[in-house]
This record gives C-alpha cells, sequence and structure tokens, in this order.
C-alpha cells in the first residue's frame, strides 16, 4: 500500500494532522500502537482526568457547600467504582468519536508499532506477531511522550505510580504522596484531595507550577492548602520504596539538609514526561535527537530528513494537546505548499484544578528578565458578583501590558472557568490589542468575564470599578 502522508502515533497531533492531510486531497494513513485512537490525551491524560476531576468537584461542592446553598444531602458517601466507571465512558466515547473521524476523511488506519525500514517505507508489527509493510512520501512522527520514573523511585506500577496508573484506583486512599507539584501532580493531587485523601506533595523548587506566572501559582498553593495540601518545597526526593499496601518517601531539604518521611498509600510521580521514540528506526534513516531525546526540527518542523516531520511532544515546546493539534495542522499544510504560521507565545497554558488556573503570553519575571518596561492590574475574583453568587471566589486576573505602547504581553488568571476564560485573552494578543482595547470591551454582567475588563482597565490607569 501507497499513501501520500503516513501519521505515526494517534494522539491530539497526529489525528488532527491525518484529518488535515486527508481535508487536503492526501491519500493518508495513520498508525497507532494501541488498540484505541486518540493517544495519551484521550486514554490516559487530559480527557480521564477532567472526568476525574469534575467528578471529584461534585462530591467536594455536596460535601462542603451544599448546606450553605440550602440542599441537605444524608448518607453521602464517595462511590469510587462508579467514578472509574464513569470515566472509563468518557474515554470510550471521545476514541470511538476520533475512530468515527478516521473513517469519515477515509483515513487508513493501522494498528501496530510502527518503525522505519528507509524513509518511504514503514514496518508495522502487529500484537499477533505478524508485520505489515506500507509505502508512503511524506511522514509525520506524532509519537508523545511517556511519564519520567527514576530508577530510585522503585516505580512499581502498584503503589508507586505514575499518572496512568492513578486514573484507575477503584479504592479511595486514606493518604497519597505526590512527587512533582507541575500541572499532572496538582491536579490529579486535587482530585484525590477533593474525595478526603491526605495528600502531601513534595517539590524540588520553591513553588508549584514554576512554568506558570508567580501570582498565579501563590494563589493555587494557597487554594489548595485550604483543600488541606500540604507543600514541601525545596525537598530532593532520594528514595521511594513500595510494599503490596503502603510507600515510603524519603527526601532532604536542598538547602537545610533536613530529612523528610512521608508514609503513604500510594505515591504519585509527576515529574515530567520524556519523548517517546523507542524502537521507532530513527537510525535507520538517520534522524537526529537532542540530549533530551527529543527529535529535531527545522522551522517547518521537518526533520534532518526530507519529508518526515515531527510535531507534538516529540519535538521541543511546551507539552500540550493544542499544541500538538495546531502543529499537525501547520505541518498537514506545509506538505500541502500552504503558508502556516504558529505563534508559539500564544498558546495558553492551563491547570484543571478548582479554582483553575490559565495563561497566555509573557509572564512578569519573562519580562523583567527582559528588561520590557511593562505595567500590570490585577483583579480578585471576590469582587465579582458572580464569583459570590456560585462561592467561586477564589482567584484574580492579572493582565501585563507595555508601559509604553500598552500592548497586552500577558495575561494570567486563576479562578472559576478561566481554562474558557483564556481563549478572550488569547484572541486579544493575536490581535495585538492594548489594555485600554479590552477595558472598552463590553463585558456581560454577572460573569466572570468581568475580572478580565477590570484588571484591564487597573492596567490602563489603575481605575477599576468595583474595587
Amino acid at each position: 500500500m501507497k499513501y501520500d502522508v503516513t501519521v505515526i502515533g494517534s494522539g491530539p497531533g497526529g489525528y488532527v494532522a491525518a484529518i488535515r492531510c486527508a481535508q487536503l486531497g492526501m491519500k493518508t494513513a495513520i498508525i497507532e500502537r494501541y488498540s484505541t485512537l486518540g493517544g495519551t490525551c484521550l486514554n490516559v491524560g487530559c480527557i480521564p482526568s477532567k472526568a476525574l476531576l469534575d467528578s471529584s468537584e461534585h462530591y467536594h461542592n455536596a460535601h462542603k457547600r451544599f448546606e450553605e446553598h440550602g440542599i441537605d444531602i444524608k448518607d453521602l458517601k464517595v462511590n469510587m467504582p462508579q467514578m472509574i466507571k464513569r470515566k472509563n465512558e468518557v474515554v470510550s466515547q471521545t476514541c470511538d468519536g476520533v475512530s468515527f473521524l478516521m473513517k469519515k476523511n477515509k483515513i487508513d488506519v493501522h494498528h501496530g508499532h510502527g518503525s522505519f525500514v528507509n524513509a518511504n517505507t514503514i514496518s508495522i508489527a502487529k500484537d499477533d506477531g505478524t508485520t505489515e509493510t506500507i509505502e508512503t512520501d511524506k511522514t509525520i512522527i506524532a509519537t508523545g511522550s511517556k511519564p519520567i520514573a527514576p530508577a530510585a523511585f522503585n516505580y512499581d506500577k502498584k503503589r508507586v505510580i505514575t499518572s496512568t496508573e492513578a486514573l484507575n484506583i477503584d479504592k479511595l486512599p486514606k493518604r497519597m504522596t505526590v512527587i512533582g507539584a507541575g500541572v499532572i501532580g496538582l491536579e490529579l493531587g486535587s482530585v484525590f484531595a477533593r474525595l478526603g485523601t491526605e495528600v502531601e506533595v513534595v517539590e524540588y523548587g520553591d513553588r508549584a507550577i514554576a512554568g506558570m506566572d508567580n501570582d498565579c501559582s501563590k494563589e493555587l498553593t494557597r487554594s489548595l492548602k485550604k483543600l488541606g495540601v500540604k507543600f514541601h518545597f525545596k525537598h530532593m526526593v532520594k528514595e521511594v520504596k513500595g510494599t503490596s499496601r503502603s510507600t515510603t518517601l524519603i527526601a532532604e531539604h536542598r538547602d537545610k539538609g533536613d530529612k523528610l518521611e512521608i508514609k503513604a498509600d500510594y505515591c504519585l510521580i509527576a515529574i515530567g514526561r520524556y519523548a517517546y521514540t523507542d524502537k521507532l528506526g530513527l537510525e535507520n534513516v538517520g534522524i537526529k535527537t537532542d540530549d533530551r531525546g527529543r527529535i529535531e526540527t527545522d522551522a517547518h518542523l521537518q526533520t534532518t530528513v526530507p519529508g518526515i516531520y515531527a510535531i507534538g511532544d516529540v519535538i521541543k515546546g511546551a507539552m500540550l494537546a493544542h499544541k500538538a493539534e495546531e502543529e499537525g495542522v501547520f505541518v498537514a499544510e506545509t506538505i500541502a505548499g500552504e503558508k502556516p504560521h504558529i505563534d508559539y507565545n500564544l498558546i495558553p497554558g492551563v491547570v484543571y484544578t478548582w479554582p483553575e488556573v490559565a495563561g497566555v503570553g509573557q509572564t512578569e519575571q519573562q519580562l523583567k528578565d527582559a528588561g520590557i518596561p511593562y505595567k500590570s492590574g490585577k483583579f480578585p475574583m471576590r469582587a465579582l458578583g458572580r464569583a459570590r453568587a456560585s462561592m467561586d471566589i477564589e482567584g484574580m486576573v492579572k493582565i501585563l501590558a507595555h508601559k509604553e505602547t500598552d500592548e497586552v504581553l500577558g495575561v494570567h488568571m486563576v479562578g472559576p472557568r478561566v481554562a474558557d476564560i483564556i481563549a478572550e485573552a488569547v484572541v486579544m494578543m493575536e490581535f495585538r490589542a492594548s489594555a485600554e482595547d479590552i477595558a472598552r470591551m463590553s463585558h456581560a454582567h454577572p460573569t466572570y468575564t468581568e475580572a478580565v475588563k477590570e484588571a484591564a482597565l487597573a492596567a490602563t490607569a489603575n481605575r477599576p470599578l468595583h474595587i
């Protein structure tokens, strides 16, 4: 079988690339080593974690807030098996949706492990032991990433786990240790904390979600501490031991040298992910990787081999599903001879805790480091009527604008539904709006988005209306 384009990997980057290639008239194939399409994001990442996050938030509200709303509930309890069952149903429906899209766009799906024989030949090793070979003119590598699990952590997939196993815990643990205060660790840690698990987070750095604006880090840390999460910053994990029923973590304060020992039912490793290119046959075509295992690409996302491209988690940049999607479309249109463009500065980052965290553009520290003159406007969520009505008063919106031109350089927010609200900031920055532009836009009342308008007012001339 000969194809114009073959995509290896069916995650958000891969399947979107395949769809766009097919839309542009190319005969397209997609190779997926697992039985279901959708990659990490749909199967053991974004989608299942958000399903559990929503379920845990429903329970938390029923447990902590419903009485104040005038809703009395007796015998409230967590039914973990049902929660996991619902999560699995959401995953199944979403993956089935991707399969439908493949059929709709006449994309051939090959299940098995793909590897390069040469630049135009791909071998597909199937689960039944057979091998299939296809020919292709162009190839897009979209094989994603896997969780990092150092040997000293004794990852056993039973008690010492990664996000993959955490999504299927069907008995609520009393205690859980989380290594890493990044997005994955805090999202999954907050799931169990809201359900009643005692959660302790051990982080090498000096703050949570270090890649986001410092004010967002402070706000989220404060909120999670109120939830009962304990943080141990500036600690280096030395060893993790797991038994059939428990775990023991040993860490050391990296400045003081103090020892820390935490016993728990589970230890969740969430210190990052690595590019997954195992047994891909890169050496057969001469494709190079950097010191972190990522595939090197040029400005068109083409590898060192003409006709072979790479997108998503296997290349440099943030490991985000929506980044991979944009790159998938970018490569498809590049192959078709079009002139696509991606502004990586305008790809938003989101943390789906509650309150949520979202940011786009430059952080305040980045502007300071670059010597860019800026002004800042902040507005607290608690000053909004909509937030008080829903009892979601934690968080803020912060707008950073150029001190001289007033152009918006970064928008950072913590609060209810900011994962959706951040799109407003992306749109405004895409069109290079000023803070005054946002301040003069009418925002419906009462809504959470009014905080964006008020922050813009604070940035323009320190003139917010409702504080």
